[in-house]
């Protein structure tokens, strides 16, 4: 029976190797609208940062309309319908506003909401056009600030 003692076994600092090992970074979630990804992210496009998927999930749940989500009735701004009622862009830009500031306090509340900028352009016909607004944001817990989101929706 042998005894050794582990100080005397092994490498010394001036032997030792070390390797470095390249990593790919991790995924965080897939880009909307799904596209084909590229090297090293696999079948779809993803999200790397989380600052950006941050702003994919804002985007999506801007987007959204109430019923849309699965099991999860109330998910989503509701915009759509305010385009089929325009009356004015003011009564538009006020009840937009509050629809978005509820989704927002509602599903993603680390986000913070800054500005609300809206412009309308009216198609080839008078009565059907394009609102297209943006969104600054700050997100405090990622110290991101002034983000903005642009939106379009087809009024009918």
């Amino acid at each position: 029976m042998a005894t050794i003692s582990f100080k005397s076994v092994g490498r010394t600092a001036e032997t030792r190797t070390t390797e470095e090992v390249e990593t790919s970074p991790i995924p965080i979630g897939i880009k909307t609208p799904l596209r084909e990804g590229s090297a090293g992210e696999g079948i779809w496009s993803m999200n790397f940062e989380l600052a950006d998927q941050v702003h994919d999930n804002l985007r999506n749940l801007i987007l959204t309309n109430w019923g849309e989500r699965l099991g999860s009735f109330n998910f989503g701004a509701n915009l759509r319908e305010l385009t089929t009622e325009l009356v004015s862009q003011e009564n538009f830009d006020s009840e937009a506003v509050l629809r978005i500031r509820d989704a927002v306090s509602q599903w993603m509340p680390y986000v913070t909401l800054q500005d609300y900028i809206s412009q309308v352009r009216h198609g080839q016909q008078e009565k059907t056009g394009i609102i297209d607004f943006t969104i600054t944001y700050d997100i405090p817990m990622l110290n991101v600030s002034n983000k903005a989101l642009r939106v379009t929706l087809y009024v009918i």
